[in-house]
């Protein structure tokens, strides 16, 4: 029976989606494959992007069958200036996706065809506000990989079939609100090479409903915010859960986030391209956040989200210059060499608003291991910075099934306490990992939200009982875990054992009664 409602309608196209790209790649490792079938799809997307864009305007001047897909290129180069302005980038009609694939199977020389297109659409936004967001988005796209094929002609069949395949997607027409479908399918495919490369994979991908409740934790109580942040953006999932949460409108500035690898980087671009984030709306950076941030004149940022990578080296105190450095001299200390999260805390707190919120995934050993990390705790309690912990379940991550934790930063608190909450047994169990579900996410933000004790669950600790712990700020130090132990009656049970014992001897004279009849009777 055919999907009749727009869920199962997604869930259909999302399993065509997945089908089609491990058919297509062959004998191609999978995640080296996903560079080539997410391009594909931007390409499709800003084709028909720009299409509908031109094709509005030129109906609603008064020519309803105009058809920018149908205009000769010379024709066309009249609007390229202020369309450039607009959306970023220009493509002339010929070199438009569906024109491209229409011609693939004739073209000897696709290959070179899509390297030119390619090279012509990010060229498209030189010298104008738009070619940091375009430069480079089409790198991880080789159409000329010896693993599309061992000669011209095989990658060139394989790069049909690829034009084909994300053109037949039934994604509807673009006029029609499809941006979200892109979008979708987009962070689909993303989720399923994440989950399928595992380890690797999981480094630039956070489950979408662990992204969800970091952006709602953030902006409770609130209906906009100025500005949103990600350190570690990775793919750019986690930020661009806010235009879900609180709408693309009601993020003023729009979105901010650096990524230190490049192909990771890439991907967070086309992400917001595809969940129709204007590049003037957002600002991702490549580099080392922790050593050369990016976005020194945008920060302070009200809204801060991040799932650094756990316990990865960084220069620390190698490097004299860090100590100085504004992020994280308050604090007296650096975090160790061999584990940056701390550090990362401290850039996420330096560059929070005071009116603002953080909301970090963090490795469970910063809550409690001594050293450096023990007085970059002293410091953000005695400051009152920490306003939450909460314990995650175990197995959420690609690539990991470490228990996490998130902590929430604040630099306008009403009481100089912590809440605790140990939500380590919210999920339910999905396929080979574990899932919050909106249920679990409700229950989580209730206790954020209510900020009081609730038994098993959630207690509010002051600062001077957590500086008499030593700092620590394991959930567990704090909240009582339910005793699920059953109780005992020793009595009964050792009058149970004397039975159970008299039986057996019952059984065995029993037994050695038959044995010596059966000899006997030899």
């Amino acid at each position: 029976m055919a999907p009749t409602t727009k869920e199962a309608q997604r869930a259909e196209l999302h399993k065509t989606i997945w089908r089609i790209a491990n058919d297509l790649r062959g004998s191609v490792d999978g995640w080296d494959f996903k560079s080539y079938v997410l391009g594909m799809l931007f390409y499709r997307y800003i084709s028909e992007n720009l299409t509908a864009y031109i094709n509005k305007s030129e109906h609603e001047a008064g020519d309803p069958d105009f058809n920018y897909a149908n205009l000769p290129d010379e024709q066309a180069e009249f609007g390229r200036t202020e369309t450039v302005a607009e959306k970023g980038f220009y493509i002339l009609p010929s070199e438009l996706f569906p024109n491209v694939r229409k011609r693939a199977p004739l073209d000897e020389n696709l290959n070179e065809t899509l390297a030119r297109v390619f090279k012509n659409i990010e060229g498209s936004a030189l010298g104008s506000g738009s070619e940091d967001d375009l430069k480079g988005l089409f790198d991880d796209l080789d159409i000329n990989s010896s693993k599309l094929g061992g000669t011209v002609a095989k990658r060139n069949a394989k790069l049909v079939k690829l034009l084909d395949a994300i053109g037949d997607l039934p994604l509807g027409n673009f006029e029609d609100n499809t941006i979200d479908l892109f979008g979708d399918a987009y962070e689909y495919l993303m989720q399923m090479y994440a989950s399928s490369a595992g380890k690797s994979g999981g480094e630039y991908y956070t489950p979408q409903e662990v992204s969800e409740l970091l952006a709602r934790i953030t902006v409770v109580g609130k209906t906009k915010v100025n500005k949103v942040y990600d350190p570690a953006v990775g793919s750019g999932s986690l930020l661009l859960k806010f235009a879900k949460i609180l709408g693309k409108e009601n993020l003023g500035d729009g979105f901010f986030g650096q990524e230190i690898n490049l192909t990771t980087y890439n991907l967070a671009r086309i992400n917001m391209f595809l969940h129709d984030v204007n590049y003037e709306n957002f600002n991702l950076a490549h580099g080392d956040t922790l050593t050369d941030p990016a976005h020194w004149d945008e920060e302070p940022f009200e809204a801060i989200v991040s799932n650094p990578p756990y316990s990865i080296k960084w220069d620390g105190d190698a490097n004299p210059l860090l100590i100085n450095d504004p992020r994280f001299a308050p604090a007296g200390v650096l975090a160790p060499k061999s584990k940056a999260d701390l550090a990362f805390t401290m850039h996420i707190l330096s560059w929070l608003a005071v009116n603002g919120t953080a909301a970090i995934v963090e490795f469970p050993g910063v809550l409690y291991r001594g050293g450096a990390e023990r007085k970059i705790r002293k410091y953000l309690i005695d400051n009152n910075y920490v306003d939450a912990v909460i314990q995650l379940p175990p197995d959420l991550f690609f690539g990991t099934t470490i228990a996490t934790c998130i902590i929430v930063l604040k630099k306008s608190k009403n009481d100089n306490a912590v809440l605790f909450i140990d939500a380590s047994a919210e999920f339910t169990r999905n396929g080979n990992k574990n899932k919050l579900t909106e249920a679990h996410q409700q229950t989580i933000l209730e206790a954020f939200t209510k900020r009081e004790g609730a038994e098993y669950f959630a207690t509010l600790i002051p600062n001077e009982e957590i500086a008499a712990n030593d700092y620590n700020i394991a959930v567990s130090s704090y909240v009582a875990a339910k005793d699920t132990r059953e109780i005992i009656d020793i009595t009964e049970l050792n009058a149970e054992i004397a039975r159970i014992v008299t039986r057996q001897q019952e059984l065995r004279i029993s037994i050695d009664e038959i044995v010596a009849d059966l000899e006997g009777s030899k």
